[in-house]
């Protein structure tokens, strides 16, 4: 149903100025589709399957080949080209250290090497791109870039894993590209996963903030809890393995410190529960407001139309338009 769609982008980029992802071989008549509508040829990236099963194939199926066989008569009529493979190991969110993120980062490019020795072997191809990265694994190449003076040894063994499958890759003639997933902006699921020291992954690097309110204040229950304007719409469902919540309130305005945590969520509205020493949860009063971390900011985000820019300040310096594609 997107063919029509993609067509008319493809029209507007130009000859291989869209590429698509495939991983089935029923997929090849929407390329031919797009091709018939717009006329100008596409670049094909085949997603690879590499441990966290949401999508993608095995290089060494059947369906590969299939898949493979099936593209050729439009490669050889001019309608597309294997421009690269890509992987996306969401699984790499479960690490807690260096080592893990490099590892499966490494994982990443030896199952999509692997899977240009099956392309290569079916059909010659022209420089292919291994596009890579959930953020953990994105994040993972600082340490190789900027190894730690002190690292450990599954560290160590890690990083000469990845060197030494780089350089394998170097030798077959193709591109590394990292897709960047949410390290731009950053969430508490990220700095979870201690991908990197704490002077390069911490809550002071995190850019994105939701901006609630606070409608009603509840002293009385436990050790203080509060009524914000941001429940699951805004901040979605998903759960975060340092703590026990749905967002962490950063110390701005009023809150001088971090303690206030939402705890529970409505679709409408969050309950700010405090986490910190009996008698010390201040700061919140009926109709102040509050700026929450969010667990994960690629659904935190897309609640939101715009993003308020403040540039480390309490002043909008600009307003960026939240782009959506689906």
């Amino acid at each position: 149903s997107y063919a029509p769609r993609l067509a008319s982008l493809s029209t507007s980029l130009g000859a291989y100025g869209l590429h698509i992802l495939v991983d089935h071989p029923s997929q090849v008549s929407v390329v031919r589709k797009i091709h018939e509508l717009s006329g100008t040829p596409v670049g094909v990236s085949i997603k690879i399957e590499m441990g966290y099963q949401r999508s993608g194939i095995l290089a060494k199926s059947e369906l590969f080949k299939e898949l493979v066989e099936g593209l050729l008569p439009l490669i050889e009529g001019g309608k597309c080209k294997i421009v690269g493979f890509y992987s996306h190991a969401g699984h790499s969110y479960g690490g807690s250290d260096p080592a893990t993120a490099i590892s499966i980062l490494n994982d990443e490019l030896r199952a999509l090497l692997d899977a240009s020795h099956a392309l290569r072997a079916l059909a010659p191809a022209d420089q292919l791109t291994f596009s890579v990265g959930a953020t953990p694994t994105t994040t993972a190449v600082y340490n190789l870039l900027h190894p730690s003076s002190a690292p450990s040894s599954a560290e160590t063994a890690a990083l000469g894993a990845l060197q030494s499958t780089i350089a394998e890759i170097k030798k077959g003639d193709a591109a590394i590209e990292l897709h960047a997933g949410v390290h731009p902006v950053l969430d508490m699921q990220q700095v979870a996963t201690s991908a990197l020291p704490p002077s390069q992954l911490s809550t002071d690097e995190i850019a994105l903030t939701i901006l609630a309110e606070i409608s009603s204040i509840y002293p009385h229950r436990r050790t203080g809890e509060a009524l914000i304007t941001a429940g699951s719409i805004a901040l979605g469902r998903e759960v975060c393995k340092s703590y026990d919540g749905f967002g962490v309130v950063s110390p701005w305005g009023a809150v001088k410190g971090e303690g206030w945590v939402v705890g529970s969520v409505s679709q409408e509205h969050g309950i700010l529960k405090w986490t910190g020493r009996e008698g010390e949860g201040t700061g919140l009063e009926v109709g102040g407001r509050v700026r929450v971390w969010p667990n994960h900011a690629c659904i935190a985000g897309t609640g939101f139309d715009w993003y308020l820019v403040v540039d480390g300040g309490d002043v909008v310096v600009d307003v960026w338009m939240r782009w959506r594609g689906w």
